[in-house]
């Protein structure tokens, strides 16, 4: 039986990778752990994204952490704040030691005769590669490429004198000062720069096929500030994290039983924003109902000022083709843009894009079913975190952590070395992983895990479901499977997963 090299690796240094840590230290103490970082700093989205403007598009009292609060007067925050209460609570609860930067997970291998992950890194920075153990693998790691955004070719963009930029490529140097930019996107990406932007710019335009749900919302919270005022921290940080969480979990419910009120009531907010003589049919009155996909969260309705002020407008059309100094579109209408930026979305990965096998036997993540959100059907000893697409990413990074936790503490109980969810067979019926229909998940789900219609190999996106399945609910579920070194040295076929 191989020892591993450590007993819990964790891919990702941002808000996923550095809470398991925390959570790892606090509930199995005994374990060794070590976060392999690509990048070479602490943060994660938050430090890749330097974009202007960059915020949460979400309150940080259910961004933040469940064990350490948000005590900014902001709620609704820019990335630079995200980032150094990332790095806060590295250096707080001494993570980051732990963490090996510029180093990439580029393959892990299940041994069943092991017992262990064979982990094969990758130095970014000289392309060395190096190979380690590891007992339990937790990917941390988010659901995008780092490396590159989602970018579709334009036609005609070859004749295009002026400058493309890509949000996830900002360069540091950029002028846009006077300068006439068209934003391509009307997501949350693009609702962020055009504010922002139309501060320096000479003029700002939203090119949008399709328009999206928009919400405004205070950048303060000034009944939470209240509170912390006069209770402790931890005390003010809990109740307004219940606040909200049972806010935006009602919201979500109520608008999945009676969509065309929820359309009716948030197409009412926008207009009352821009006024009555705004198209708001044609620029903010999507062709899907809420939910469906992500709303896009304006702080202090900062893009509404900005489009009423003159400094900024939105294009609903379609490119025809780029032209020498800007885009012509279909309606005919021409487009001047010193500046494109091309915020078009992100490019998808599952696992980190780690290539990952089970007793040499490649696994793809599409013949797979998701168990309790957090693992995979017949994969042991791996867990995966992905948050809510209708809440705050941390709120089941969070969740995820606590039941990797129980799990290994339960597995050191039994004397077992690995745990497994067992699928016998993959059902004839099963569900996208998310049911959403943006693109950027759209383009990929066929490389994404599927779900069942129930459980435990169901995929809610409920926190109050999720609290009562991952911390109350028994982890032996008749499902879960233990494996022990003896039954490790028995003849048996390698595990694979299901078909």
């Amino acid at each position: 039986m191989t020892q591993p090299d450590t007993d819990v690796l964790i891919i990702g240094a941002g808000l996923s990778g550095i809470g398991a840590a925390v959570h790892l230290g606090k509930q199995c103490p005994g374990k060794t752990y070590r976060i392999f970082e690509q990048r070479s700093a602490i943060g994660g989205t938050w430090d890749l994204f330097r974009y202007p403007g960059i915020r949460s598009d979400s309150d940080m009292h259910t961004l933040g952490f469940n064990f350490k609060p948000w005590t900014e007067a902001k709620a609704i925050a820019d990335g630079p704040s995200i980032r150094n209460y990332v790095r806060e609570t590295a250096d707080e609860y001494d993570i980051t030691r732990h963490i090996q930067f510029d180093t990439k997970i580029v393959a892990a291998d299940w041994s069943s005769p092991d017992q262990v992950w064979h982990i094969t890194a990758e130095d970014t920075k000289t392309g060395k590669r190096s190979e380690l153990t590891t007992r339990f693998l937790f990917m941390c790691g988010g659901y995008y490429n780092y490396d590159e955004g989602y970018r579709p070719d334009f036609p005609g963009e070859e004749a295009y004198k002026g400058q493309f930029v890509h949000p996830q490529h900002w360069p540091e140097d950029l002028d846009y000062s006077g300068k006439k930019v068209v934003i391509i996107g009307s997501g949350a990406t693009a609702m962020t720069l055009v504010p922002a932007m139309a501060e320096k710019a000479g003029h700002v335009t939203m090119l949008q096929r399709s328009p999206t749900y928009v919400v405004s919302r205070p950048a303060v919270d000034k009944f939470a500030n209240f509170l912390r005022a006069i209770l402790p921290d931890s005390w003010a940080y809990g109740l307004i994290r219940w606040r909200n969480v049972a806010f935006q979990q009602y919201f979500f419910r109520k608008t999945r039983e009676n969509p065309e009120q929820a359309r009716e009531r948030l197409l009412k907010m926008v207009r009352e924003e821009l006024g009555p003589d705004y198209d708001v049919d044609r620029h903010f009155t999507p062709h899907y109902n809420p939910w469906e996909q992500r709303l896009c969260l304006v702080p202090d309705s900062d893009l509404f000022n900005v489009l009423k002020s003159g400094k900024a407008s939105v294009e609903t059309d379609h490119i025809e083709t780029f032209t020498e100094k800007g885009i012509k579109l279909k309606s005919g209408k021409e487009l001047e843009a010193d500046i494109v930026v091309t915020a078009t979305g992100l490019n998808l990965v599952f696992m980190n894009g780690v290539d990952v096998s089970v007793d040499g036997a490649k696994v793809d993540p599409g013949k797979l079913l998701n168990y309790k959100g957090v693992m995979l059907s017949n994969m042991p000893n791996l867990a995966v975190t992905f948050g809510y697409t209708n809440a705050s990413w941390t709120l089941k990074a969070d969740l995820t952590s606590e039941y990797v936790c129980r799990l290994i503490n339960l597995m050191d109980e039994k004397g077992a070395t690995s745990a497994m969810p067992y699928l016998p067979a993959f059902p004839n019926e099963t569900e996208p992983f998310v049911d959403f229909s943006s693109g950027y998940f759209q383009r990929v789900m066929d490389q994404f895990p599927r779900q069942h219609t129930e459980a435990p190999w169901k995929l809610h996106q409920s926190y109050f479901t999720d609290r009562k399945n991952l911390r109350d609910e028994p982890i032996e579920d008749g499902v879960m499977q233990f494996t022990t070194p003896a039954d490790a040295a028995a003849p048996k076929p390698a595990l694979q997963a299901a078909e």
